[in-house]
């Protein structure tokens, strides 16, 4: 018989607010909170949850890939909360009079660290090295963090998937860390809804972790500021997000006009 989710008291906790109202934008239903509010949230729907759900924050790499990959639009239209993590994003939807505030998953998650997460509570994380994990231990004093570490080429390998899914079951916790990158870790999501038996809140977080543990190094908030986070994480890492910022990120602004064109049309 499966055990029930540890529920110590929660750090900073509040009733959740009533959610705003949802606003469709290129195609997805967002929820628009900052990243404060939206760990609140997420923290308030966590706690005593019987059955599992996901949260997807989609950037504009996201949205490029879903243009491009119309089967993986369904790990987005699953998902319980949608929250942007892309200032540019936040930028178009203004242009269009739309409030989209921006919530970067990594503000989330460092946020329900610090004023969610309880010390002595089970949490999951599926991704990230040993080194990470160790660090994540030392800077918030976490005495419980089960840790699984998915082979490499994973959006391939659905026994690997099914195997992720597998771990978060045999380990109920309020909050599953999913590490393993877009669109894996939101497949992995999907695999442990599909599978049944999972509790609690899986949190599609990217890179946040790396940040967290100062594995990669985030741009500065001036930078972060003026939308300009891009292009620290491409002089910092110039061949692996190369492609990414030069060649497949400006395609969302024709994406967006395109969008924008058929819904005036439709009007």
């Amino acid at each position: 018989m499966q055990s029930s989710i540890a529920k110590p008291p929660v750090k900073g906790a509040a009733p959740d607010a009533k959610a705003p109202r949802p606003v469709d934008f290129l195609g997805l239903t967002f929820e628009p909170r900052t990243a404060r509010d939206a760990a609140r949230a997420i923290a308030s729907r966590a706690l005593g949850s019987e059955k599992f759900w996901y949260v997807v924050t989609p950037n504009v790499d996201h949205m490029v890939r879903l243009q491009r990959e119309q089967d993986l639009r369904r790990l987005y239209d699953e998902a319980d909360l949608i929250l942007n993590d892309s200032r540019v994003l936040e930028l178009l939807a203004k242009l269009e009079g739309v409030r989209l505030p921006v919530s970067p998953g990594a503000d989330i998650v460092q946020t329900l660290f610090e004023r969610e997460v309880d010390p002595d509570e089970p949490i999951v994380v599926i991704g990230c090295t040993a080194s990470e994990i160790t660090a994540l231990k030392a800077r918030f004093g976490l005495s419980d963090v089960r840790w699984h570490d998915p082979p490499m080429g994973l959006r391939k390998k659905p026994d690997a998937i099914k195997a992720a899914a597998d771990f978060m079951a045999r380990n109920p916790a309020r909050f599953h860390f999913l590490c393993v990158g877009s669109p894996q870790q939101e497949m992995v999501a999907q695999a442990a809804r599909e599978r049944g038996g999972v509790q609690g809140a899986g949190i599609c977080c990217g890179a946040s972790l790396d940040f967290l543990t100062g594995r990669t190094k985030r741009a500065p908030e001036w930078m972060q500021e003026l939308r300009l986070e891009w292009l620290h994480r491409l002089t910092s890492e110039p061949q692996r997000m190369f492609k990414r910022y030069l060649i497949d990120g400006p395609k969302i602004f024709a994406i967006w006009r395109k969008d924008r064109k058929r819904r005036k049309a439709s009007a």
